[in-house]
């Protein structure tokens, strides 16, 4: 058995598109209509054949609460690992995405914590 998928909830996917590619640099997998939404998923363009991300519409009644409850304690959605998050940190606060948590020394992992314009929180972690 193996991680193939794993998703996001996000409130609108052609936005949820623009940040994960265009400004995280993940690429996009497939990007197929299915109805009112599309199945629509990114990969690491480090890892192409990897696992890929849904971003999947958070439609259903419990997703916008569930969201909501994440964000209002500060807790991360999910989190990406990065080779180094003080400079991963200052490019994308460079784009302007907007840090809850700029990065923080916990032994044996460095973490950030940012919003993904989607409704989410999403952290970001270098292991030492």
């Amino acid at each position: 058995m193996k991680i193939a998928l794993a998703s996001v909830l996000v409130d609108d996917q052609e936005k949820a598109l623009r940040f994960y590619r265009d400004v995280l640099g993940f690429q996009l997998k497939h990007d197929i209509p299915m109805g009112a939404a599309r199945w629509l998923t990114v990969v690491s363009s480090e890892q192409p054949e990897g696992t890929e991300l849904v971003l999947e519409p958070d439609a259903h009644p419990a997703a916008k609460p569930f969201k909501s409850a994440l964000v209002a304690d500060g807790i991360p959605y999910t989190s990406f690992e990065v080779d180094d998050v003080r400079k991963e940190h200052e490019r994308l606060a460079g784009l302007g995405v907007r840090f809850t948590q700029p990065p923080v020394d916990l032994g044996p992992v460095t973490t950030a914590v940012f919003e993904d314009t989607c409704g989410n929180l999403l952290q970001m972690h270098q292991r030492h």
